[in-house]
């Protein structure tokens, strides 16, 4: 018999993915870094952050859920935008369950409506609905909200697996807001655990997918790049779209160091799609790219376990996001 094999009573081990899903902005991405227990996935207040498809891992004895944070499925205005659509319906069409974000503080919209179209197409997977940023809100709204999100479910045919009201702010590494006293704020770690409870049974019986210990299988310099795109996004406001990429050349341990006091070297560039705005990125006198720099490198090293020595520099790829060829070559 297998480490694996459930005893007679034991229930049996679970494991499998799910697919967080929603308009840009909904919270996708801080559920995600909740429910792991540590960053994995890049947080934003401004939509389509994510563009990559991150695979958190969350251990339980009982279980091991698998997430998989999409892109934001909106209007693509771009290539670049037609591509991020297509890597959200290839996701839906592979997982275990999928679990549809709505924001507590926005009334349901067009995109939530299209979304959902969508999801209805979708039979065989269970949809569990995720009313998320349940701290900006109070109970009133709370429960309009969650009524709404039921009605939706039924006027589009669309039947939820479970509704569930989450607040993942302050689950990891202070990211994001601050506690509440709004809305059950003071019931946050029980809430996203609660989460997790309601999808463990929604997965296939089977074992194990990754080691115990890994968070993520998404490759370490991709990873650092998500990290140094996050700095960059912080703090440019409207000034600067989401043109922003990054792609990190070299990562290399310095030779000749003791080795008690390891050093790893990492050379990325930041690519901006026009010359005007390679200024608003570098900043006075070069102020912007160094706190870029400052905060990237802190939370790298929190991620790789090691000093770092962070190399930036920023360049002009024209268009890039209307370019085929400039977006091979940015990884997308």
């Amino acid at each position: 018999m297998s480490a694996r094999t459930p005893s007679a009573g034991t229930p049996p081990h679970r494991s499998g993915f799910a697919c967080f899903v929603g308009r840009p902005n909904a919270g996708k991405s801080t559920l995600t870094n909740a429910l792991v227990g540590q960053k994995v996935a890049i947080t934003s207040n401004r939509p389509q952050t994510t563009r990559h498809t991150v695979r958190g891992i969350v251990h339980r004895p009982d279980a091991q859920l698998v997430l998989v944070d999409t892109p934001g499925l909106h209007k693509p205005r771009t290539l670049l935008g037609e591509r991020l659509n297509d890597v959200v319906r290839t996701t839906w069409a592979e997982v275990d369950v999928i679990g549809f974000c709505l924001p507590a503080d926005q009334k349901l919209g067009p995109g939530d409506t299209y979304i959902a179209r969508e999801l209805a197409g979708i039979r065989k997977t269970p949809k569990v609905a995720i009313v998320t940023k349940t701290d900006l809100v109070d109970s009133k709204q709370l429960a309009q909200q969650l009524i709404a999100v039921d009605k939706l479910g039924r006027d589009l045919g669309l039947e939820w697996a479970e509704i569930v009201p989450v607040s993942a702010v302050g689950e990891v590494g202070g990211a994001g807001r601050g506690p509440s006293d709004r809305g059950g704020g003071g019931r946050r770690a029980g809430q996203v655990s609660l989460l997790a409870d309601l999808l463990v049974p929604l997965l296939p019986e089977g074992p194990q997918l990754y080691a115990e210990g890994d968070l993520t299988d998404e490759p370490e310099q991709v990873m650092v790049a998500e990290l140094i795109r996050e700095a960059a996004l912080e703090g440019v406001h409207d000034e600067l779209p989401h043109s922003i990429a990054v792609v990190v050349e070299e990562m290399l341990p310095r030779e000749g160091r003791p080795a008690d006091r390891p050093l790893l070297d990492i050379h990325a560039n930041l690519y901006i799609e026009r010359p005007s705005q390679k200024g608003i990125i570098i900043g006075p006198k070069g102020a912007r790219l160094k706190e870029v720099g400052s905060k990237s490198r802190h939370h790298i090293e929190a991620l790789l376990g090691t000093p770092v020595f962070l190399d930036l520099h920023v360049k002009v790829a024209k268009d890039w996001q209307r370019d085929p060829r400039q977006l091979r070559k940015l990884g997308f």
